[in-house]
């Protein structure tokens, strides 16, 4: 028994939405559920895990933004109606994790039928950052339940606090507006991949399997370094490690690597998920499509 990814898609940026997180989410979203032959009004629940925003936003939280864009009963809500419960978390390249680990936790509790979980990011522009380092891409899973023996299984994480060491942002007040800036170490990504193969490995031993009953490790951020990195550190060939295709990818970096081979992950594959992000945090999971 488990969540069931039903559907992934991912929306890249162009001219017109390079500046607009809301944008790419909202593209993500409508693709996701139209190919999925869903409406916005089966939604149960929607999660934004999305990180850089339009105009450097706090509030109000992008879900209700991106709730309302799509339809997803954006009146306020009435007793013994059907509603969208929307929020948003932040947990940066983890967040799609983090995502599903949520959604995991209403459908297992079966309060919610359907859920969506979306990631964008992009560059505020307006001078509202500097060398902003994230592609503009949005993602969307759309996710439900099954009795069957395949879906979600249970996310494991680990947290090595480096007080910002190895990756920091910022917001500060410069000529009377808020600039978004980014600082990493040189050792980032040896640190999230050391981070990474430690959760992964705690993921297969509460599991009882090892790497070898596993088809694909699908893992984020795509970054070229973190991925050679953890690919030693697992013991692995790097090309057994699923990617994004634009190593740039943030928040939607996880959507993209299980969407990498068109059309998601292949019918009864087992794959290891693995995220790495700042705090540092890293978590892990194994997911088993139906066969």
């Amino acid at each position: 028994m488990g969540t069931v990814i039903d559907r992934l898609d991912v929306a890249r940026g162009g001219w017109r939405t390079r500046h607009s997180a809301l944008h790419l989410a909202v593209s993500a979203a409508q693709t996701c559920l139209e190919r999925a032959g869903r409406s916005a009004a089966d939604l149960d629940l929607l999660v934004n895990v999305g990180l850089y925003r339009d105009r450097n936003l706090g509030e109000p939280a992008l879900a209700a933004l991106i709730q309302e864009d799509i339809g997803a009963h954006p009146e306020d809500p009435h007793d013994d109606t059907h509603g969208t419960f929307s929020f948003d978390v932040a947990n940066g390249s983890c967040g799609a994790l983090t995502g599903l680990q949520i959604v995991d936790g209403f459908l297992r509790a079966r309060t919610i039928d359907w859920a969506l979980v979306v990631a964008s990011d992009a560059d505020p522009g307006r001078g509202m950052s500097e060398h902003f380092p994230f592609a503009a891409t949005g993602g969307a899973i759309l996710c439900r339940w099954t009795d069957d023996e395949f879906g979600l299984g249970p996310v494991q994480w680990v947290n090595l606090p480096d007080a910002g060491e190895s990756f920091s942002a910022t917001v500060g007040l410069e000529d009377s507006k808020n600039v978004l800036r980014f600082r990493e170490s040189e050792s980032m990504d040896e640190r999230f991949a050391s981070a990474g193969a430690q959760v992964a490995r705690e993921c297969l031993k509460k599991s009882a399997l090892e790497l070898d009953d596993v088809d694909l490790i699908a893992v984020a951020p795509a970054r070229r370094k973190f991925r050679t990195a953890i690919a030693e550190r697992l013991g692995v060939s790097v090309s057994r490690i699923m990617v994004a295709d634009d190593e740039r990818m943030h928040t939607a970096s996880l959507v993209a690597a299980l969407d990498r081979r068109t059309g998601g992950i292949p019918a009864g594959n087992r794959v290891l998920i693995i995220a790495a992000g700042a705090g540092i945090t890293a978590g892990a999971a194994l997911y088993s499509e139906h066969p």
